[in-house]
């Protein structure tokens, strides 16, 4: 299994060692707003963190870790150009798979401005894009994340991050990756196995988005269980738990 969305940086030892115990082999690790980032030096060093620190406190305990690397709308420092300079390079580090995890909250002018030229660099640099949607105002600013992945990107070439019932119908008919996040506050495994029975197991993937928030380490293998349970056979459990996302980010076996 991999879990397609996590914040290592948030989360202690042992929860690497549980995730490599219930069958999680490969997590992505996203850059997002841990600390309030008031400088561009703020948002390098966290960048830095998830680069080198937390892929070897996984490692420790048998977890791969992937990276992904990018402004997270809530964590736009006032410099945020500096950052933008500095990103084409980092992205060329062997570990980092995508540009992320970025998109929109409130949908401001600043917001918007970040995204897109995040977008372009994932556009020059040939990557995919991990793209946030808020826990509030969700009906309404998916939309608008969706028309500006559209103008700006490929839709093949991005994963739409915490969906539900009340956007995936503005989103199934797209060519986007949608990510079931099966977290306190977001899904439940129930939840997001009633989904994938409506909707298939072709255009998804899981995934913790565990972080400082309330948050269950084990949220995919508790899914894939519920699947198994629901009557889910081998094959669209694995499309959802791994082979998805293993595909989407060009992750070698």
């Amino acid at each position: 299994m991999i879990d397609s969305h996590i914040h290592a940086d948030t989360r202690p030892f042992e929860d690497f060692e549980a995730m490599a115990v219930s069958g999680i082999r490969e997590a992505v690790t996203c850059a997002h707003d841990p600390l309030e980032m008031l400088s561009s030096d703020v948002v390098m060093a966290h960048f830095r963190r998830i680069l080198k620190v937390d892929p070897h406190r996984a490692a420790l305990n048998g977890l791969k870790l992937h990276t992904a690397l990018g402004v997270h709308p809530r964590a736009i420092p006032h410099d945020y150009m500096k950052v933008l300079e500095e990103l084409p390079e980092l992205l060329s580090d062997p570990s980092v798979v995508a540009v992320g995890e970025i998109g929109l909250d409130s949908g401001s002018e600043t917001e918007m401005n970040v995204f897109i030229e995040q977008l372009r660099i994932a556009d020059e640099t040939d990557r995919r894009v991990i793209v946030h949607t808020p826990r509030s105002g969700k009906e309404e600013i998916t939309p608008l994340i969706a028309d500006l992945l559209s103008q700006h990107i490929d839709e093949r070439r991005a994963v739409i991050e915490h969906v539900n019932m009340d956007v995936i119908p503005l989103l199934i008919e797209s060519d986007f990756m949608l990510g079931l996040t099966v977290q306190p506050e977001k899904l439940t495994p129930q939840e997001a196995v009633q989904i994938l029975k409506e909707y298939g197991t072709d255009r998804f993937v899981l995934n913790s988005d565990m972080s400082s928030s309330p948050s269950d380490p084990l949220s995919v293998p508790r899914t894939v269980h519920r699947m198994r349970i629901s009557g889910f056979g081998e094959g669209d459990i694995m499309r959802v738990s791994e082979k998805n996302i293993r595909k989407f980010l060009k992750i070698k076996n």
